[in-house]
């Protein structure tokens, strides 16, 4: 998602969305018309997820969603009104504009993720909570830990078996020392 998408992939992708679905504000049609018939604009235009995140962002929904029908954010001022945002996407055409569009199943559609792009704006614990990050951590260390106590019991297995006193006292000494971690 971090490559670049070009303008005619853009424009394909806004018409297509256009003809399948309904938009609950009829200016959020205007806009996105508006910014396929002009390339320059377009270029400036990322498809995201969670645009409340970005310096200047949309949120366009469909009927078939239970977002809000349209949100405008300009660095932390938040407007439903869509005029107002057409007048900055205008006044401001060199400045990246990040597109939130919101749809039943959208990040299952394979057109919208052909056109997504990643979010650089998204916080750093975004997609996980430092509890989450935690439990994750604590999970790896048990299976690590439970994978080397399999593998150090089957070694000394087999060195019982070939009667190896050496590798035994190696392989159990391991084991001995193999400790699980513990709280940081």
């Amino acid at each position: 998602m971090n490559t670049s998408i070009s303008v005619q992939d853009k424009k394909t992708f806004i018409k297509w969305f256009l003809q399948h679905y309904q938009l609950k504000k009829r200016e959020s049609v205007w806009i996105l018309n508006y910014l396929t018939n002009h390339e320059a604009l377009l270029a400036q235009v990322h498809f995201i997820r969670e645009a409340r995140y970005c310096p200047r962002g949309i949120v366009i929904s469909t009927h078939c969603s239970n977002d809000v029908p349209f949100r405008f954010y300009k660095n932390h001022i938040v407007t439903t009104d869509a005029e107002k945002s057409f007048h900055d996407i205008r006044l401001n055409r060199t400045e990246p504009i990040y597109i939130q569009l919101s749809f039943e199943n959208a990040h299952q559609n394979a057109n919208y993720v052909a056109v997504l792009e990643d979010n650089p704006y998204l916080p750093d614990d975004f997609f996980i909570t430092k509890h989450e990050r935690k439990l994750a951590k604590d999970v790896l260390e048990y299976t690590l830990y439970e994978a080397q106590k399999k593998y150090l019991n089957q070694k000394i297995n087999q060195a019982l078996d070939q009667k190896d006193e050496d590798l035994f006292k190696q392989y159990a000494t391991q084991l001995e020392k193999l400790t699980y971690p513990t709280e940081d």
